[in-house]
């Protein structure tokens, strides 16, 4: 799969509510995974908000989630482009080159999904994500 670039929105606890408008303004499937949903040791105040919301049509896709006690969502930091793909030699590359002059700030490693993934803050301000796509999972897609 090539790498695409793909908006990531996050929200203090409206993840649900935003993604639910976008669908009924764009159409498209719409799958969300709460916290509680995914096992993440989170209090009983966020465990119901959205750890990842995914809404794909023909022609776009956005991702979103909540923040909250792991992940203060500020203005300036609620919109983040995220790179996704199954090239991990090339996606990286990117990951290191994006960082130079930056901040990393979740170091590029496997995750629960079974995916590689990092977030980092380029020397600009910018806040990027990567994903690599483990092959066993690129290969199921392709089946």
């Amino acid at each position: 799969m090539n790498p695409k670039l793909l908006p990531y929105l996050n929200f203090n606890g409206q993840s649900f509510e935003a993604m639910k408008f976008y669908q009924s303004v764009l159409g498209g499937q719409l799958n969300m995974q709460t916290f509680a949903e995914a096992g993440m040791p989170v209090s009983d105040e966020i465990k119901d908000q959205i750890v990842h919301a995914h809404l794909e049509n023909d022609w776009m896709t956005i991702m979103a989630s909540d923040g909250g006690e792991h992940h203060q969502v500020t203005m300036g930091n609620s919109v983040n482009l995220s790179i996704n793909g199954s090239d991990e030699e090339l996606l990286t590359k990117i990951f290191n080159g994006l960082a130079e002059g930056g901040t990393i700030d979740m170091a590029l490693e496997k995750q629960f999904w079974g995916d590689t993934y990092g977030q980092l803050t380029d020397k600009f301000g910018i806040h990027w994500m990567v994903n690599i796509s483990s092959s066993s999972k690129t290969e199921n897609n392709q089946n």
